[in-house]
């Protein structure tokens, strides 16, 4: 066995005294960036599943360093927001302090398990001097129109006290602690991320992004193609609008249904002849969560508002209006023309309060369920007889724009971005509010806006940011007219950071630009960009509507950020289930990486299983990756001198280096991994191996075990460090095996096998078989039907 402790720190530190990793802006090589999420310092440390996808990245970024590419492999910490300021509340400590600590735990960590950052690009986004670039680059929205303050409903989290955007809502509960979300009134900052739905769908064609990556973005954007049609509440000037998908249904319509808060109510209460009931339904629904009160299986409630009527714009007929939580003001218009023949929800709804149910496409049986097929229209007047859905939708929509009540339309599930977090813990939003002025942007002079040095910093009661209670900080001169003015109190939220991060790892300790043209221009953009699958619709989302916006406004060269973005799956415990404090199966590195090395965690965490796959921890797997590098230690004992392949060994290898290369770019470690086993197997059964063998084996190994790979290509002096050679090249003609065990078959079944000459005919593939004594036995005295030939294979002798 070797000297695990000794030798990891022993190349630690060489790599570090040598800045062996550090990327170089402009250099003649060509570049290539490689990025993985930095993460939340809130924690005591990494856990167990952080090893997977930085080995991962960092196996492929040495891979790259021997290709001879320029790489870039940074590393900082996404310290602002609610994960850091929650970790220091509950060990009661101050966030700047709790930061400061867990990211030197952190840094030592990912040392030790020696993965090939370059941390002289290191940052925080707590840094004022990062932070000052963030809030320059919130102006630049509040200047282009796309940064603005207004009174909505939001999610709210009823644990953390702050405001959340619909991406950190999960089934009702806050993503970050598990509390319950309701919808509260609150005047937030927003940014117009909505109007750039369209842009972020189309730029997907420019990436490289796993399937489920893009699935996963399309889905969360939303968009979907259909009308807004007018209905007319009866007996007023005004008017309910509706977006829907399937206009040609309107002839089913036989109600509406509103959400509990749209705005039209409190217009018309004075109709509303039952309004105390109205307001009675409208404090429940606000109760539940947008999870619970759009969920499928729960039961339909509402209210039928007494007195008023809507008018069905193509029928004239009257129809009752009633208020309903299904109905959400944040998607569409806030109501719903219902057709309950052919919708789930609206039939399950009718059925309740006795609605009729007219059937207008002919396919099913409404006496049981919605029919939502396809079919001939019927009881549709124009579009009697249509059997095309397309026809049929075109058809009314042109109806309804020449009567003037419809029009075709897109709609969004994407909302406006929620930028506000009435906590203390984040980036001040650097606007003032003057009485006189409105709101005021601060100066670019004057930035950063800094945080105040305060003791207190935990959230209020009251729904109002902590900085609200600092006079002192947030009274200042208007920077317009000189009047006494405030700042705003609320923080920017712990994804603004991260939304551009990538950007200013180009340029570090730029004192004078979020980062210089030249370093945009010679970076562009990431190459590869690994992170969570949780993030595809949160941060990744916010990412890429950021930089399309430097982009538009001429700030970065490229549409889109990331080229190649992947996902890795979770390391699960040994119980197959999730790792987390309450079962009781955490694992911790550390101790990994002290009773059995870094190399053999980082090699067990790419052989564990498929990448991108949740796999259950096993101990047993671990100590067999550990015996692999006992047995690779122990094959320095064979070693001779020799430039060249063991002629026994030169196809195993070329085959080895085209295999292991092309999972490393696959990103299929395990079976790379697989195939060096299979190789110091064959390694092992020699009497020797040359300086070349090991070699290309430890080169090949290298980036998936730095450290072990290092130390023997020292001790046996084979070349230079390999985190300076060249990534070995497989000759193809050379993966050709020059014999093939022939197989011998009589009647299909198995009777003999002989080495034979690669590419030999097929007549003397026929000749050797026949010539086998044991096959003779089986054929002599029998008619040959005929011989099947499967060139470099097998012969089968059919006899009779």
């Amino acid at each position: 066995m070797y000297n695990h402790l000794e030798i990891e720190k022993k190349w630690q530190n060489y790599w570090d005294e040598n800045k062996s990793f550090e990327a170089v802006n402009g250099s003649t090589k060509p570049k290539y960036y490689i990025l993985i999420e930095f993460p939340y310092p809130s924690g005591t440390g990494l856990h167990i599943g952080h090893p997977r996808s930085y080995t991962a990245l960092d196996s492929l970024a040495r891979k790259r360093r021997m290709q001879g590419y320029n790489v870039l492999f940074p590393m900082g910490w996404d310290a602002f927001g609610l994960p850091a300021e929650n970790y220091a509340i509950k060990n009661k400590i101050h966030p700047k302090e709790a930061v400061k600590e867990n990211i030197g735990t952190f840094k030592n960590q990912l040392k030790n398990l020696g993965i090939s950052f370059d941390w002289s690009r290191e940052f925080a986004t707590t840094d004022p001097e990062y932070y000052k670039w963030t809030q320059w680059q919130f102006l630049k929205f509040y200047e282009h129109g796309l940064a603005y303050k207004d009174k909505k409903a939001i999610n709210w989290c009823v644990s953390c006290k702050v405001g959340l955007s619909n991406e950190e809502v999960e089934r009702g509960h806050c993503e970050r602690c598990g509390g319950e979300v309701v919808k509260k009134e609150k005047e937030q900052w927003m940014l117009k991320m909505r109007s750039y739905a369209d842009k972020l769908i189309e730029g997907l064609d420019e990436t490289d992004f796993i399937d489920r990556v893009k699935t996963a973005q399309i889905n969360w954007i939303g968009k979907s193609e259909g009308a807004e049609i007018k209905f007319s509440i009866d007996g007023t000037n005004d008017n309910l609008v509706v977006f829907t998908t399937r206009p040609d249904t309107i002839y089913g319509v036989t109600f509406m249904v509103i959400a509990p808060e749209h705005p039209i109510l409190e217009k018309l209460k004075d109709k509303i002849t039952n309004y105390d009931e109205v307001i009675d339904y409208q404090i429940e629904a606000s109760k539940k969560s947008e999870f619970e009160r759009i969920e499928i299986s729960k039961e339909k409630t509402g209210v039928k508002l007494e007195g008023i009527n809507a008018i069905n714009p193509i029928t004239n007929e009257k129809i009752p209006v009633y208020i309903s939580d299904y109905v959400m003001m944040g998607y569409g218009t806030g109501s719903i023309m219902a057709v309950p023949a052919h919708d789930g929800r609206d039939y399950e709804f009718a059925r309740k309060f006795n609605i009729p149910i007219i059937e207008v496409i002919k396919g099913g049986n409404i006496e049981k369920e919605a029919y939502i097929g396809d079919g001939e229209m019927v009881n549709s007047d124009i579009l009697n007889g249509i059997t095309n859905k397309k026809e049929a939708i075109e058809k009314i929509n042109s109806h309804l724009e020449n009567l003037g009540i419809g029009k075709k339309t897109v709609n969004y599930r994407l909302q406006d971005w929620v930028f506000s977090r009435q906590r203390f813990w984040g980036e001040p939003i650097p606007m003032i509010y003057c009485d006189d002025c409105g709101w005021v942007p601060v100066p670019e002079s004057d930035l950063p806006v800094l945080l105040p040095d305060v003791a207190e910093y935990e959230p209020t009661d009251n729904g109002e940011s902590p900085l609200a209670n600092i006079p002192e900080w947030y009274t200042v001169p208007c920077p317009k007219c000189g009047k006494s003015a405030r700042r705003e109190t609320d923080t920017m939220p712990n994804w603004a950071g991260s939304s551009w991060y990538w950007l200013r790892y180009m340029d570090p300790h730029n004192k004078d630009e979020f980062v210089s043209r030249e370093a945009l221009e010679y970076w562009g953009k990431v190459d590869w960009y690994n992170g969570g699958m949780e993030h595809a619709t949160r941060h990744l989302l916010y990412a890429r509507f950021w930089h399309r916006f430097l982009y538009d406004i001429g700030l970065v060269p490229t549409k889109e950020p990331f080229s190649i973005r992947t996902a890795h799956g979770m390391v699960l415990g040994e119980d197959g289930e999730k790792i987390s404090k309450s079962k009781g199966n955490g694992i911790n590195p550390n101790e990994i990486v002290s009773e059995y090395g870094a190399d053999t965690l980082r090699l067990y965490e790419m052989f564990m299983g498929d990448y991108e796959i949740d796999t259950a921890w096993s101990t047993n797997g671990l100590k067999g990756c550990r015996r692999f590098l006992d047995k690779l230690w122990r094959i320095q004992e064979k070693v001779v001198d020799g430039a060249s392949f063991s002629p026994n060994l030169e196809v195993s290898i070329h085959k080895t280096i085209k295999k292991v290369s092309d999972d490393i770019e696959n990103m299929k470690y395990n079976t790379a991994i697989s195939a060096l086993m299979t190789l110091l197997n064959e390694y092992e059964k020699q009497n020797s191996i040359t300086k070349a063998d090991l070699r290309v084996f430890i080169t090949l190994l290298n980036p998936i075990a730095p450290h072990i790979t290092e130390e023997i290509n020292e001790l046996q002096s084979l070349g230079e460090s390999l985190c300076e050679s060249s990534w070995p090249v497989h000759d193809e003609s050379k993966t050709i095996e020059d014999t093939f065990e022939m197989v011998v078959q009589v009647n299909g079944k198995v009777r003999g096998k002989v080495k034979m000459p690669t590419n030999v005919s097929n007549k003397e593939m026929e000749e050797c078989a026949l010539s086998i004594d044991n096959i003779k036995k089986y054929v002599e005295g029998k008619d040959i039907v005929k011989l099947i030939v499967i060139p470099n294979k097998l012969v089968n002798i059919v006899i009779k």
